[in-house]
């Protein structure tokens, strides 16, 4: 049997393991560099945040044992000095933190989990060793004159890309909450939201084109790279980028860590490691209300103010529960009966990408409703009557950007259970205040008794006691957040 081959600190290492000590998350462990046959590892109980396995060989990246959600595991490559993971093996498929689970190497880098039998496995079979590069890259390798590679993480990632990675089209950048991705396309490079149901819309792209470079047919497809000198590239060819999208570091020295990954607003960021922290180094959207749902369902975002409402101006608006109760699927399990939905009707509206949402030609306002309403996968329309467009939305509505145009009119369905839920909240709020009044009605006929009987207080205390409270300040900024808190 083959075993893992250590540096020169087995002795330390093993007093390490055998103790109950917690690992600080950011602490620079010495580690096996190299993984072989018959190789097998558990969790500890007592690790807190990040058991380390196997490191590069100046300790700046570790694979090891990530703890989440206190009880749950992830096998995640993380970046040492900031404890910032840069990826993960089972980012949706989380293990359970105990020793049952059990990672081992056998030709392949297995995951397993008594719940689920295989969780995870890179596939290999015929590895030889699982190396971590200075670069971050986890592989396995088989023996060879070259040592060659056949699997590494550089191909799987998760959300995150790093420095002279490639992420080609056979790639996807998946935010933690799995509602946006970066994706290339033959091109152009694109950031998607997916809905329920599995669909998918582009609400930003990005092609070679802005930059006048041209796509050369039969010279490969093209790819992206986060370079060294500041920015992220799109390539046909390795040498010169067809297009640049420039960090703040653009061209100037820089010796230290870029990445670059989709967060769970939907926005694609760059990062840059100083030394001591992540610096924000580019973003692709600046403007809040260009993002896909800023304000949540049935919000609207008004830009330059960065401002979240509603569509629908009877109802408050409230972070993060939004505006409304999200629909969900589509309106054709209940046909496209009346009763299925009620309209909301708003102008002055339009979505963040409509120049990239499909669209049909109405010669009216009434038209382009009418397409939609007699659709049963159509959640909203928007009409413009100066071009004569009508964007047909078939998702449920997610945040719309005020424009201030009123010929922009917005058309959007409503699932009644949401409506519903807005008139439950009106329902609670006539409770309060019904209570109150009572309350106010039996503190009076006390009050009456007692004076008549002339006992108790003075009026004024007495009806201090009386008038405080929520019947007093219905208008105050406490009781609109009651009503806001049950209004969505």
């Amino acid at each position: 049997m083959d075993y893992i081959r250590l540096p020169s600190t087995l002795i330390i290492l093993l007093l390490v393991f055998s103790s109950d000590t917690t690992w600080p998350s950011c602490l620079a462990v010495t580690s096996a560099q190299e993984l072989l046959k018959g190789f097998s590892a558990t969790p500890v109980s007592s690790v807190s945040s990040f058991q380390p396995i196997l490191s590069d060989q100046f300790g700046n990246f570790s694979l090891g044992f990530l703890r989440l959600n206190r009880n749950q595991l992830a096998l995640a490559v993380i970046h040492v000095a900031s404890s910032e993971p840069l990826w993960s093996a089972n980012p949706i498929h989380l293990a359970s933190w105990s020793q049952s689970t059990r990672l081992f190497f056998n030709g392949s880098l297995v995951i397993s989990d008594p719940e689920t039998d295989l969780l995870w496995s890179t596939a290999t079979h015929d590895g030889d060793r699982v190396v971590l590069l200075n670069t971050s890259n986890l592989q396995v390798q088989k023996n060879g004159d070259s040592g060659s590679v056949i699997w590494q993480s550089f191909d799987f990632p998760t959300n995150t890309i790093v420095q002279d990675q490639n992420f080609t089209a056979s790639m996807a950048l998946v935010s933690l909450n799995g509602l946006y991705s970066m994706r290339m396309g033959a091109d152009f490079m694109g950031l998607y939201a997916t809905y329920t149901g599995g669909s998918d819309e582009l609400y930003w792209k990005r092609t070679p084109l802005e930059a006048k470079a041209e796509i050369v047919e039969g010279d490969g497809p093209i790819y992206a790279r986060i370079s060294s000198d500041g920015y992220l590239g799109m390539y046909q060819t390795s040498t010169k980028p067809l297009d640049v999208q420039k960090f703040k570091n653009f061209q100037r020295p820089n010796p230290l860590f870029l990445m670059v990954r989709t967060e769970p607003d939907g926005n694609l960021k760059g990062y840059c490691w100083d030394g001591s922290t992540w610096v924000l180094n580019y973003q692709a959207i600046d403007d809040i209300c260009e993002l896909p749902n800023p304000c949540g369902s049935y919000g609207l975002c008004t830009p330059g103010a960065s401002e979240c409402s509603c569509l629908d101006n009877r109802t408050s608006y409230s972070s993060p529960g939004g505006c409304m109760k999200e629909g969900y699927g589509d309106l054709c399990g209940s046909g496209i009966a009346e009763d299925s939905y009620w309209v909301l009707r708003r102008r002055g509206v339009e979505p963040a990408h409509k120049e990239l949402m499909r669209y049909e030609m109405a010669n009216s306002l009434e038209k382009c409703e009418g397409m939609c309403e007699d659709d049963c996968r159509c959640w909203g329309a928007l009409y413009y009557n100066a071009t004569g467009y009508c964007y047909v939305v078939e998702h449920p509505i997610q945040t719309m950007v005020g424009t201030g145009v009123e010929s922009k009119v917005g058309y959007f369905k409503v699932r009644k259970d949401a409506r519903g839920q807005r008139k439950r909240v009106g329902m609670v709020v006539g409770i309060v205040l019904g209570v109150v009044v009572v309350a106010a009605v039996i503190g009076a006929v006390s009050y009456e008794r007692r004076r008549r009987r002339g006992g108790g207080k003075g009026m004024g205390e007495e009806e201090d006691r009386v008038t405080s409270g929520p019947y007093k300040n219905l208008e105050s900024a406490s009781f609109r957040s009651i009503e806001m808190s049950n209004s969505h």
